[in-house]
């Protein structure tokens, strides 16, 4: 499970997914009903997308959003960027 700490890790991890998957940015921004470039920039860039883009991208790459506290250690080990 990838966790994400801070925006800029969001479009690496869903591209790591779609990549995973064997699916291009094409095939999934069809299935979202967007622009190919829409698509490029959402993964450039997904840190500054809407939580209703992310979770629908989310849904076409087959994945789950999870919110749980952080462990102590990583609150040990927290910066004022990390989300």
């Amino acid at each position: 499970m990838d966790v994400i700490r801070v925006p800029e890790q969001v479009g690496a991890v869903l591209r790591a997914a779609r990549l995973q998957q064997g699916m291009t940015q094409i095939e999934v921004a069809e299935k979202m009903g967007i622009s190919p470039q829409a698509m490029s920039r959402l993964e450039k860039n997904a840190g500054r997308a809407s939580f209703d883009r992310i979770h629908r991208l989310c849904l076409v790459l087959g994945l789950e959003v999870v919110l749980r506290p952080k462990s102590d250690a990583a609150m040990a080990k927290h910066t004022p960027s990390e989300w």
